[in-house]
């Protein structure tokens, strides 16, 4: 037991477990539900780990169900939940730099760019004014709305603004409407306040403050900020051309719109996408062949040390820089000027085979436990789960128990699995001091 807890980054996933199973007991309280009853366990447990894996997947519908009490613990538990994310990867890394080798340390530092292992109480500091700066922003102008555009009571107003900035920058996903943000599609004021948060909150701190800092001398930045920063921008504008495209003349989605309101619409869906859990498009109604791009897009995710979950936006395009110099023939990955380190290309495919392993096992078990459930559904609500993206096309709520707990445990692992299993691989790193001889075995 002493050595198992000789690494704190062992205990994150033990802090969001017991967080998630003190959620569980609070929400089976009567006092939360409006029919003043116990929750059963699994709604309660499947609510609770997705608040606090910030997801938003719900089995219940959530303004009918909860009550105040219940409402106000699901936004403490995503509240929770994004900051123990935020603070917790990035503490995550000045550990795993603490634990390294002087030559490693130099490389996880070169990567970070901002803080030392000494700049823990600054950098707490800076990640709380950060959140709490951008939720109040976008409290204001959502309650704003609700309250001028709407007609919603002020107290009223302000309690749905701030629901929805919460759980918009913590990357949550939960609405206080039965079909989510789709009544709001062509409403700037609702919807570009939600995806702004949900886009900042979904980069991740080191690349957020780095690219903020650095911004006149982008050639400059660290290769994961550069990775995290340029790639997000390349895979909103895939999504945002896809997704256009693809329901540009779907009555059931964006149809009868006009072109600001289809822009907007797609937009919205599109920064949410990856990491949000919003919907402006009806997801069920989506056509088939647009659900293979909402899928990869959600198993990427977002940024590292972020809200947003997936394998992450630097290690699909550092796989993607490994393929172009194999295909190029060349001796080693480079990023603009700089060589990416062999370590982390073997940690990169470590994290992105195992993901799709969780992901595919995950959707046989489900499609073995619901009877005619379509594969591309049970598809889309594992990579959904395991991404903690949220997007769902009702499966969550219409299959068994034992269902239910696989999404439950997906959830769970897609939250903690990456930064647990990244950081495992980088403290056991060591050094022999002898190598076997080279052979090259046929590839393909």
């Amino acid at each position: 037991m002493r050595r198992f807890f000789r690494h704190p980054v062992r205990l994150v996933p033990l802090g969001f477990l017991a967080m998630i199973m003190l959620g569980t007991v609070l929400l089976m309280l009567p006092a939360a539900t409006n029919e003043a009853r116990y929750t059963p366990f699994t709604t309660a447990l499947f609510t609770s780990a997705s608040a606090v894996s910030v997801t938003g997947l719900t089995v219940v519908d959530t303004p009918d169900y909860w009550n105040g009490f219940g409402l106000v613990m699901i936004t403490v538990l995503t509240q929770v939940g994004g900051l123990g994310i935020l603070t917790g990867a990035t503490l995550v890394i000045l550990v795993v730099a603490r634990q390294l080798g002087l030559r490693n340390r130099l490389l996880v530092q070169a990567e970070t760019a901002e803080f030392g292992v000494g700049d823990v109480r600054r950098l707490l500091l800076r990640i709380a004014a950060t959140v709490g700066a951008c939720e109040a922003m976008m409290t204001a102008v959502l309650a704003g709305r609700f309250w001028l555009g709407y007609d919603y009571p002020p107290g009223r107003a302000l309690w749905y603004g701030l629901f929805h900035a919460v759980q918009g920058f913590n990357n949550g996903g939960f609405a206080l409407f039965p079909d989510s943000l789709i009544g709001f599609a062509r409403d700037p004021w609702i919807c570009l306040p939600i995806a702004f948060g949900t886009i900042v909150g979904g980069l991740g701190f080191p690349a957020l403050f780095e690219a903020t800092r650095e911004w006149h001398r982008p050639g400059h930045w660290a290769i994961a900020t550069k990775l995290t920063v340029w790639g997000s921008v390349a895979l909103l504008a895939v999504g945002f051309v896809g997704l256009l495209a693809a329901e540009w003349s779907d009555p059931r989605t964006i149809g009868t719109y006009d072109i600001p309101g289809k822009v907007l619409a797609v937009f919205t869906q599109d920064a949410v996408l990856r990491t949000g859990g919003f919907a402006t498009l009806d997801i069920a109604a989506l056509d088939e062949e647009g659900v293979p791009l909402l899928i990869a897009l959600m198993f990427i995710g977002g940024g590292s040390a972020s809200t947003a979950g997936g394998i992450k936006v630097s290690t699909f395009f550092l796989l993607g820089f490994a393929i172009w110099a194999e295909l190029r023939g060349e001796p080693d990955v480079t990023v603009g000027r700089r060589r990416v380190a062999t370590a982390s290309l073997r940690q990169a495919l470590t994290v992105a085979l195992l993901s799709v392993a969780l992901v595919v096992g995950g959707t046989v078990v489900l499609l073995l436990l619901t009877e005619g459930l379509p594969y591309h559904r049970a598809l889309l609500e594992t990579t959904s789960a395991f991404s903690t993206t949220g997007l769902s096309t009702g499966v969550s709520s219409t299959v068994a128990d034992p269902g239910q707990l696989v999404l439950t445990l997906l959830m769970y692992v897609g939250r903690v699995g990456p930064l647990t299993l990244g950081s495992a691989i980088a403290l056991n790193t060591r050094r022999r001091l002898y190598r076997y001889p080279e052979e090259q075995p046929i590839v393909g």
